[in-house]
């Protein structure tokens, strides 16, 4: 995964268009239920007439490229397929999710979804709610122009191929502002300890030590602490839980547990982390409350510049002054994996309602679709723009694209860690991982313990695999 990152962002890679795919017949097994039809016949089915496509599509407003992917995206596909009509709903954060929980619950999924490979989109994946794009993948003869890990089966919770991803991503990003640690004399710390270190240096001087916003459950638990267990246990630990070879209960999950509580009792996180919209820490940090800051590799996009607005929360002259990196060494007693070690899972993309009928117009419209936001030229716009740092698609240019100093110092996180370890969240069950997500803020707010956190995760471990 670590040569997979650096490679895909450090290298300049070769130009290559999706144009003149070769027909491959070869078909495509499925697995799951519902998801596991055939996906579509041999050929392209003609759209003679037009066809209405529901697209719920998640829309971060603030980021960067946000208001231009209306016409770059959006009106440019219309366009260019003036018999698809396309209904959108752009949802954000929870509210997104809830619509997709909702919808699955009242059988009335949307026709094209964005979705994760497994995660918060385990309702889509565990209830075979999407569609089977092997065939699809194969009959355009698509498998060659995306890296390997895009289009293996089984790194989709679903076992068989619901999404074509945007890319795969790094949870961990953890950026040293200079500008602050230059102001009271320190340097960007390597270990943990060296951290604490500059605890009540920077609080003397009226900052943080980090910026993470903490109100959304999911984000302790996908940015760090799944950084965290990876270190504490080792790599593959979710094999050995999930085999029967160790539990939530081990000893060292729950030091993993008690290192987290203990970074809001250093003051490295303080509690108030806790009250911060996500939305709100990008700019807390541009504007420099805080040393460091905690999030994943996709936030980059909140800090370039607007190409619609020319405005950018760090501007590129001031950027060069900010250092992406991973969550520093863990030098603490019992870790496995002190250090150089990141949580990167595949990244989210587009799939097809599974209930859309094979040879269907409605069918390939949607396929239409699902190729163009993951083709080259909105891969490239994203890239360009943020909102995605390792493309799935091979064959950008990178070497033709105005990119900014974070983005720079973005495709060198590759380089920056060994070792890949799982995403909680993407290697458990909703109904394991979204108690973990609660218990992991009842420990920054004192008033639960890693030993009752593992006892509850254990069990809930315990139900999930009742049910299986």
């Amino acid at each position: 995964m670590k040569k997979l990152l650096s490679v895909l962002l450090a290298a300049v890679m070769v130009a290559t268009l999706l144009a003149g795919c070769d027909s491959d017949s070869n078909g495509g097994t499925s697995g799951g239920t519902t998801g596991g039809s055939t996906g579509g016949s041999d050929d392209p089915v003609a759209i003679t007439e037009v066809v209405e496509l529901r697209v719920l599509n998640y829309y971060d407003m603030s980021a960067a490229g946000a208001l231009e992917e209306q016409s770059v995206i959006w009106e440019a596909f219309e366009a260019a397929n003036p018999n698809i009509k396309i209904i959108r709903e752009d949802e954000f954060e929870e509210s997104f999710h809830d619509s997709v929980n909702a919808y699955a619950a009242a059988g009335a999924l949307p026709d094209v979804m964005y979705a994760w490979p497994s995660g918060r989109s385990t309702t889509l994946h565990s209830q075979g709610l999407l569609k089977d794009l092997t065939p699809l993948i194969n009959r355009d003869g698509l498998a060659s122009k995306y890296i390997a890990l895009a289009t293996d089966p089984s790194q989709q919770i679903a076992g068989y191929q619901g999404i074509i991803p945007q890319g795969v991503t790094a949870t961990n990003m953890f950026i040293a502002n200079l500008e602050v640690l230059n102001a009271v004399g320190l340097t960007p710390a390597t270990t943990y300890s060296e951290m604490v270190a500059q605890v009540p240096v920077l609080r003397d001087a009226g900052y943080d030590t980090v910026i993470m916003p903490n109100m959304a459950s999911w984000v302790m638990q996908s940015c760090l602490y799944s950084l965290i267990v990876g270190r504490f246990m080792g790599d593959g630990w979710h094999e050995r839980v999930l085999n029967g070879e160790t539990n939530f209960t081990d000893p060292a999950f729950i030091a993993s547990l008690a290192f987290v509580q203990q970074m809001y009792e250093d003051g490295v996180i303080p509690a108030s982390s806790l009250a911060i919209d996500y939305g709100e820490g990008p700019g807390l940090f541009a504007t420099n409350t805080g040393a460091y800051y905690i999030d994943g590799d996709w936030r980059v996009g909140a800090f370039l510049t607007d190409s619609t607005t020319g405005e950018a929360l760090i501007s590129p002259d001031r950027q060069d002054n900010f250092v992406i990196g991973v969550f520093p060494e863990i030098d603490l007693p019992g870790v496995a994996i002190p250090g150089r070690t990141n949580s990167a899972v595949l990244g989210t993309g587009w799939g097809i309602n599974a209930n859309l009928a094979d040879g269907s117009p409605e069918l390939e419209a949607a396929w239409t679709l699902v190729k163009w936001l993951v083709g080259l030229e909105v891969q490239t716009f994203r890239l360009r723009t943020g909102g995605i740092s390792t493309p799935s698609i091979v064959g950008i240019d990178y070497g033709a694209l105005p990119l900014e100093p974070l983005q720079v110092s973005l495709a060198g996180l590759g380089a920056k860690y060994d070792v890949a370890t799982v995403v909680v969240d993407g290697a458990f069950a909703s109904t394991v991982y979204e108690p973990l997500n609660e218990q992991l803020q009842a420990l920054g707010l004192g008033i639960t313990t890693p030993e009752a956190v593992a006892e509850i995760i254990q069990a809930a471990f315990e139900a999930w695999q009742a049910t299986q």
